[in-house]
């Protein structure tokens, strides 16, 4: 099951329930934040009874403290 199946995610989408930094330095790109920002990639869950949206942004923050981001944010992956 892919997250878009999940959630929609989309950039300048206010009434998502978290962003990702999608443009910055190296430690920002991929960091999940609850501060709206037109350039952050926003996800709001649509399937509630399967995901819940602080869950994910907490498995996004452990993804992004990992460093899986890091690698490629020299590259403009978004």
């Amino acid at each position: 099951m892919k997250l878009s199946q999940l959630a929609t995610i989309r950039t300048n989408f206010p009434e998502a329930h978290f962003w990702i930094v999608r443009r910055g330095s190296e430690e920002r790109v991929g960091e999940p934040t609850r501060e709206f920002n037109p350039e952050h990639i926003g996800i709001r869950i649509t399937a509630l009874d399967l995901l819940l949206p602080d869950y994910l942004f907490y498995a996004m923050m452990h993804v992004h403290h990992c460093g899986y981001w890091k690698t490629l944010g020299a590259v403009d992956v978004w």
